[in-house]
């Protein structure tokens, strides 16, 4: 039993829509649009090099157009890790941050972290509200903006 290129087409767009479903990375779903249409092509009787110009072409044109949308509309709905929601948050210190000791904690959102300064010869006092600049590992880097507002006016 010979397969007519329909068929085959058709056999190809279920298998591209499998693989989509599985990873949902927008990895085949423009070639299977392109082997739709090429299916179409071939229900109403095209030569076979017409649809596979088809599948190629319209596979092309989806992944130049479209995918550009895809992707920015994907990245706006994906959310901030718990490590990138804590940058510019306030914490509260509950141990003496001192760098050259190797001490320091804070709480943030309930949670004790290990915390640090960017510079070295930087103390901060426990009960001090500092702010979350960047996160180094399990390591919160904070800053008193308080004791910066000092340093520039002494200067």
């Amino acid at each position: 039993m010979e397969l007519s290129p329909a068929m085959l087409w058709l056999g190809l767009l279920v298998i591209l829509l499998a693989i989509e479903a599985a990873t949902l990375g927008l990895t085949t779903i423009w070639f299977a649009g392109g082997a739709l249409v090429a299916f179409l092509a071939a229900l109403f009787g095209a030569p076979l090099g017409i649809q596979i110009g088809l599948f190629f072409a319209v596979s092309l044109i989806l992944l130049i157009f479209t995918r550009p949308m895809a992707i920015r509309f994907m990245d706006q709905r994906t959310e901030k890790t718990n490590v990138d929601s804590l940058l510019g948050e306030k914490a509260l210190v509950t141990e003496t941050i001192e760098n050259l000791k190797g001490t320091g904690r804070v709480k943030v959102r309930g949670v004790d972290w290990t915390a640090r300064t960017r510079e070295d010869g930087m103390i901060i006092a426990p009960d001090t509200v500092v702010t979350v600049l960047e996160v180094q590992g399990v390591k919160l880097i904070v800053e008193d903006r308080m004791e910066k507002r000092e340093d520039r006016s002494e200067g």
